[in-house]
């Protein structure tokens, strides 16, 4: 066989078998996305009536709480920002990054120092490779976030916020997170987490919202230091499964596209191949037509 034939149907095999593996990610990809998509929607609820318990402790009783209180000339911000763990999700991580890298921007124009916490090995690997300090960082299951990875994560920026900042402590929390808003839409976002706004993005009670009215036993204060980090824990968690739906929705569509162009390159291989094949043909007919002249003219000759 020549040698411009082999590699031709060498190269579409190798497009052939690329195109079965970024087939079955992407429909593994849509399986898990609508799982993904039932976990946010059920978080959802449970957020919701948090944040009213929440929205009515901190309106009926007059307590000063740390979570909720704005620290006098903020001077250090902890960023979480939350990325993915795998690749083959089109620009998810890096249009996240960028977003983080313009919150970075004008929390410096505000002269506030940056403490990272990192969640996925996207992010990790970006500032490894710039060699930026980081305080905390947790990887592995950006996909399909656990509870109980963001009650860690949310038990960490707790302490930090709690820290004095002269001991290392931060004034304030910025989450960086991948809304989910359809299949076709995924937002990267900015919520603010500490000090506690609890009226704010799509969890706030509406305004004609009626809140229940509390007894607080023992105190306000101690259902407070209850129901905080619990409400913490569950934005965090919140924005984990928005990220997570955003980033199955991306790897599905990113995917798709690499196993249309592996077609639409296999369509362009075969063609190439049928003319290879046809000019060999070609070729060997001639050489047949000609040396059947040949021999018919050496044969008149000899006559």
């Amino acid at each position: 066989m020549p040698a411009n034939l082999r590699e031709l149907r060498d190269r579409k095999a190798s497009v052939s078998t690329i195109k079965k593996l970024t087939r079955a990610m992407e429909l593994i990809a849509a399986s898990r996305i609508v799982k993904a998509q039932q976990r946010a929607q059920a978080a959802g609820p449970y957020a919701r009536e948090l944040t009213r318990a929440v929205s009515a402790v901190a309106t009926f009783s007059n307590v000063d709480h740390p979570l909720t209180t704005e620290k006098p000339n903020p001077k250090r911000a902890a960023v979480l920002l939350i990325t993915s763990d795998r690749g083959q999700a089109g620009a998810y991580s890096a249009n996240v990054i960028r977003e983080g890298e313009r919150l970075h921007q004008l929390l410096r124009e505000d002269e506030k120092e940056i403490v990272s916490f990192l969640s996925g090995r996207k992010g990790i690997a970006y500032y490894h490779f710039r060699q930026r300090e980081v305080a905390e960082s947790w990887s592995g299951d950006s996909d399909a976030p656990s509870f109980a990875r963001a009650r860690e994560i949310a038990d960490a920026l707790i302490e930090s916020f709690l820290t004095p900042t002269e001991e290392g402590g931060v004034d304030e929390i910025h989450i960086v997170f991948t809304r989910f808003v359809s299949m076709l839409t995924q937002r990267p976002d900015v919520i603010r987490l500490l000090p506690l706004e609890v009226v704010e993005g799509e969890e706030a009670p509406a305004a004609d919202d009626v809140l229940p009215l509390y007894e607080f036993e023992p105190s306000a204060e101690e259902v407070l230091d209850g129901l905080l980090p619990k409400y913490v824990a569950s934005r965090i968690h919140y924005c984990m499964l928005q990220a997570a739906a955003s980033e199955l929705a991306n790897r599905q569509r990113a995917m798709k596209s690499a196993t249309d162009n592996a077609q639409d390159l296999i369509e362009s291989l075969t063609r190439d191949l049928n003319q290879a094949r046809q000019a060999q043909i070609t070729q060997e007919i001639s050489e047949i037509v000609g040396g059947a002249s040949a021999l018919a003219d050496a044969s008149a000759g000899s006559e």
